[in-house]
Order: structure tokens, then C-alpha cells, then sequence
């Protein structure tokens, strides 16, 4: 019997037309599973090429039974690539039948990663920001900024962003992304203090660095904001992660082997819960306007593993994609 997979392009996601709001459903649905202990989600085990810097290329598999999902996505970050005219994130998602194992689909990741990501912000922000957040401020304006911007959209009823980046290109794409796609005021900043004091929602979204940059300072913060981390801890300076109310995560046992086995996130915060917890009412979310509420999610293989099979299907409803043969 001939055996065919579909291969799908970068433009091919794309092009399925799966909505961040879609997105976002699938992931809350995924953390529901997880926290009732329904998902099979190794730690994610990785190499990092390179002499000790941040470079890593990790493998990520997963199977939620709920979703009829297995797979496993093959991601690499490496920071220094947009020098080089090359993407930070790039990778592949492989997508297996999960009745016979057999290879469904090989996927370009980039896409899912960055939509993913900003789902899970999303979500977080949902059981953690304050349900008016109008306000919000973007440190780093790369696919991360433009996506979790998107997802923030989604949940909360914005009005303006204030966004930092030293980059110039990418500050110019952002505020095209943010006024004319999203309809936001937009403010571009050349403080990053300026992107952070007077927001309800901050998000910064730059490289993940093993050793933090430090750039946020203690009162910096407004009473009551809402912190997305997607680059870990890199943008805070100890003192400010000291004024965390509740710091989260998305799991705590991939956190642990951040931290422990990696190095990532010295001298933070005591992990609150974990953003399945939150989700399924077992930990309390936000509980008053002051408080300052921190998510660092990793990025999670079950992430990837919700969104892959919605986007097979819909590119097998629109004939998209190239067969071949295995």
C-alpha cells in the first residue's frame, strides 16, 4: 500500500486560515486536560549547540487523548540569527494518527509556535489580568510582540499599545500591525520604562537568555498590571520580580527542569500555580486590583500537539499542502 504525508509549508499554515481565537479555545482546552492529568508530555529534551551561549534545539512530543493528537514538534532558537538575516524560532511539527502511529503530516512550526505562545499569554492573562485591561505595553516588536498583541486583542478590550524595540525595522512593522490591523493607538517608545509604567498588561518578548539583561526595575510597575514573560525572566531585574504578587507557570515540573538542570530562572519568585490549575479553578487567580501577576510559561509540547491536528484538517478541507510519498 502506498503511504502519503502531507508536507505544509510555512505559507501553507498560514494560508489554513485557523483564527487566533480558534487558537486560543484549543489551548485552554489543552491545559483542562493536562491539569486533570489527561496529556502524556514528557520533559522536553534538548541540545545547544554552540560555547554556552543561548542556543538550543529541543524535541517536544505529546499526546492528549481528548484531541485524538500525537506528535512531536523539532524547534530551534538561536538568538543571534536575526543578525543574520535568519529567524529566531524555526523548526518542524510532526503529526502522527494517534489509533496507528502512522506520520500524518510534517508541518513548518514557526507559525504554530509564535500563535501558540500568545495563545497560552492569552490564557494566563484571562485568569490573571484585570477583566477592563485596556492599556498595554510590548517589549520586543518581533513575531512574538505581533502575535501576543493579537492574542491580548482577543481577550481584553484594548485600546493603545506602548511597544519598545531598539530595532527600527521592527518597530516600523509593529506599529503598522497594531494600528492598521488591530485599529490600537499606537505609541512607539525609545524608553523601555515608558513601555511598562501605565500599562494593565506588559509583555516582553525578546530572546530567551540564560543570564537576564535586567532592563525592568523595581516600580517600574503599576499596581494591578498583568506581566506576560514569554522570554523567561530575561527583561527583569531580581528586585522587580520581587513585587510579583503570584508568579506562574505553565508546568511546573518542566519549570523545575529549567531551573535545576538548565539554569534559567535564579532567584525568582516561588511558583505560584500552574496555568492548568488556574484554568480548572483548582489555585485562585487574580483576587483584588493591586496585585502585579506574573506568568512564565516555557511553551509547551501539548500546546503544539491542540493546534496541529486543526490545522491538517482544515488544509485537507482546502486541498493545501503537497503529498508525498513515504
Amino acid at each position: 500500500m502506498n503511504r502519503k504525508i502531507l508536507y505544509l509549508s510555512q505559507e501553507d499554515v498560514r494560508n489554513v486560515g485557523l483564527s487566533m481565537a480558534e487558537i486560543i479555545d484549543a489551548v485552554e482546552r489543552g491545559f483542562v486536560e493536562m491539569a486533570n492529568g489527561r496529556v502524556e508530555m514528557p520533559p522536553k529534551p534538548g541540545i545547544h549547540p554552540g560555547q554556552g551561549g543561548d542556543n538550543f534545539i529541543h524535541a517536544m512530543p505529546a499526546y492528549i487523548p481528548a484531541m485524538k493528537s500525537a506528535g512531536i514538534k523539532w524547534v530551534s532558537g538561536y538568538p543571534e540569527n536575526p543578525q543574520k538575516g535568519l529567524p529566531y524560532i524555526m523548526g518542524l511539527v510532526i503529526l502522527n494518527d494517534a489509533t496507528t502511529g502512522i506520520p500524518l503530516s510534517i508541518m513548518d512550526c514557526s507559525w504554530i509556535t509564535g500563535m501558540r505562545t500568545a495563545a497560552a499569554s492569552a490564557v494566563s492573562a484571562k485568569y490573571l489580568a484585570r477583566k477592563e485591561s485596556s492599556t498595554i505595553g510590548i517589549l520586543a516588536c518581533g513575531f512574538q510582540g505581533h502575535t501576543n498583541l493579537e492574542s491580548m486583542s482577543v481577550i481584553f478590550p484594548l485600546k493603545k499599545v506602548i511597544a519598545f524595540d531598539p530595532n527600527k525595522e521592527n518597530r516600523e512593522k509593529f506599529a503598522k500591525f497594531a494600528s492598521n490591523k488591530l485599529g490600537l493607538q499606537t505609541e512607539i517608545v525609545d524608553d523601555p520604562k515608558k513601555a511598562v509604567t501605565g500599562c494593565d498588561i506588559v509583555v516582553t518578548s525578546g530572546p530567551i537568555l540564560k543570564v537576564p539583561h535586567e532592563t525592568i526595575k523595581a516600580g517600574w510597575l503599576d499596581e494591578g498590571t498583568f506581566i506576560s514573560c514569554v522570554d523567561f525572566d530575561s527583561y527583569f531585574s531580581r528586585d522587580a520580580l520581587k513585587e510579583a504578587s503570584k508568579w506562574t507557570t505553565d508546568n511546573l515540573e518542566q519549570y523545575n527542569h529549567y531551573k535545576d538542570t538548565v539554569g534559567y530562572f535564579k532567584s525568582c519568585p516561588e511558583v505560584y500555580a500552574e496555568l492548568g490549575e488556574l484554568v480548572t479553578g483548582k489555585k485562585v487567580g487574580r483576587e483584588n486590583d493591586k496585585e502585579k501577576n506574573f506568568a512564565a510559561n516555557l511553551g509547551l509540547a501539548m500546546e503544539d500537539m491542540a493546534v496541529a491536528p486543526l490545522i491538517f484538517k482544515k488544509a485537507l478541507e482546502k486541498g493545501i499542502g503537497v503529498w508525498l510519498p513515504m
